[in-house]
């Protein structure tokens, strides 16, 4: 259950964009954007505000893989699979950081709320392989060694 602060901030983006059915994807692109996930609760209330059925709005949500009603931790790191990383050994990469991280699949989020861990099938940079990216900022020519080491520099900052 989210409290009042989120539906007045929802009302503010809500205003930013207006309050009509075809603003659905960028009104909720900024509620994510504000909370590193998108609330249910506020989902359903941007339905009600804007005119588009509760059913409208998780289509929309749930087609784009890009929303999560799941929160995230403040260091969103995803690791690249794509057949260019694939071969380059990215799977070492993801290995290590599940157990550095203490998280899994299942439960990708660690306790602390500092880090989440997502595996994608193509970041767009190949050529960089193996790539991950933390909070879209790539970086490229991984290692298992320098994703331990990037762990600990954002610990500590």
């Amino acid at each position: 259950m989210v409290d009042q602060s989120y539906y007045d901030k929802a009302d503010e983006i809500i205003g930013e964009h207006g309050a009509v059915p075809s603003a659905l994807i960028p009104i909720i692109q900024d509620i994510q954007n504000e909370y590193r996930y998108l609330p249910p609760e506020l989902l359903v209330y941007v339905a009600g505000k804007i005119g588009v059925t509760e059913a409208k709005a998780y289509s929309v949500a749930t087609f784009y893989e890009n929303f999560s009603f799941e929160p995230k931790g403040k260091y969103v790191i995803k690791v690249c699979d794509g057949t260019a990383c694939h071969v380059r050994k990215s799977t070492a990469i993801l290995e290590r950081l599940y157990t550095e991280l203490g998280v899994s699949k299942e439960k990708p989020t660690t306790d602390d709320m500092l880090f989440t861990l997502e595996t994608v099938s193509c970041l767009g940079a190949c050529g960089l392989a193996p790539v991950l990216t933390v909070n879209d900022k790539v970086y490229p020519a991984m290692t298992p060694d320098a994703a331990s080491e990037l762990i600990r520099e954002l610990r500590e900052a």
